[in-house]
C-alpha cells in the first residue's frame, strides 16, 4: 500500500501517465536478485535486465524496511522516525517510475540522470507531505538534512561514488533554487513552480545539467 501511495504522489506531482504498478515489480528476497547483487547490504536496489530486445525491471526492498514503513506510514505522517526509511523506499520508487516513463518514450537513462531525479524527488515529495501535514510551517531544515547531513557511503557506492556525489551536488543546487521559490510563495501552491518541475522532469540529461548550471 505505501509503495503505491508513493507512486501516486510522484505521478500526481509530475503529471505522468503510468500503466504499471510498482507493487507488481517488487522483489523482497535477496536470493531472487542476480548473483552479482545478492551480497549488497543495501535495503533498496533497482534491477534492470536487458536481453537486447527488451528490458525487465524489478525493485528490491528489504522486508524489514517494508515492515517499518507499514507500521509508520510516511505518506500519512512523515517525521524524523521514518524519514530515512521513506527516502530509501522513495528512491526505489522514483527509479522505477523514471525508467518506466523514459522507456515508454524510447529514451535511454544514464545512472547520473536516474540518481539526480531521485534526489530531487526526495526533496519535492518530502516538502509536499510536510506542508500537507502543517500548511503554516515551512520545512526549512529539509535541504540541510537531505544534502548537507547525508553522505554517500563509499563502501556501498564502490566505483560509482563520484557519480553519486555529482548527482547530489546538482540536486542540491536545483533544490536550493526551488526552495527560494517555495518560500516566496508562502502557503500558496504555485502552478508556475509545479509546471517548472514537470518541464524539468521531461528534459534530457544534457538539458537538465545545462539548466542547473544556469541557476
Amino acid at each position: 500500500m505505501v509503495l503505491q501511495q508513493m507512486q501516486e504522489l510522484l505521478v500526481g506531482i509530475y503529471d505522468l501517465p503510468m500503466q504499471y504498478r510498482v507493487d507488481d515489480f517488487l522483489v523482497t528476497e535477496r536470493d531472487q536478485l542476480p548473483a552479482a547483487m545478492r551480497d549488497s547490504d543495501t535495503d533498496e536496489q533497482v534491477v534492470v535486465v536487458d536481453d537486447g530486445d527488451e528490458a525487465a525491471v524489478g525493485l528490491f526492498l528489504d522486508p524489514e524496511l517494508l515492515a517499518r514503513l507499514a507500521a509508520a506510514n510516511p505518506v500519512e505522517a512523515l517525521h524524523s522516525g521514518n524519514l530515512a526509511d521513506y527516502w530509501t523506499a522513495l528512491e526505489g520508487v522514483s527509479h522505477f517510475i523514471y525508467l518506466a516513463w523514459n522507456a515508454g518514450h524510447d529514451r535511454g537513462v544514464s545512472l547520473l540522470e536516474l540518481e539526480l531525479q531521485a534526489e530531487i524527488d526526495k526533496y519535492v515529495t518530502s516538502w509536499w507531505l510536510l506542508r500537507e501535514q502543517d500548511p503554516e510551517r515551512y520545512p526549512a531544515e529539509l535541504h540541510r538534512l537531505l544534502f548537507e547531513r547525508t553522505r554517500v557511503d563509499a563502501r556501498l557506492a564502490g566505483e560509482r561514488v563520484e557519480m553519486y556525489r555529482e548527482a547530489n551536488q546538482y540536486a542540491a543546487r536545483f533544490c536550493r533554487c526551488l526552495e527560494r521559490s517555495l518560500i516566496a510563495e508562502g502557503a500558496r501552491q504555485s502552478r508556475e513552480t509545479l509546471s517548472g518541475l514537470r518541464r524539468f522532469y521531461r528534459l534530457s540529461r544534457e538539458r537538465k545539467m545545462n539548466h542547473i548550471q544556469g541557476l
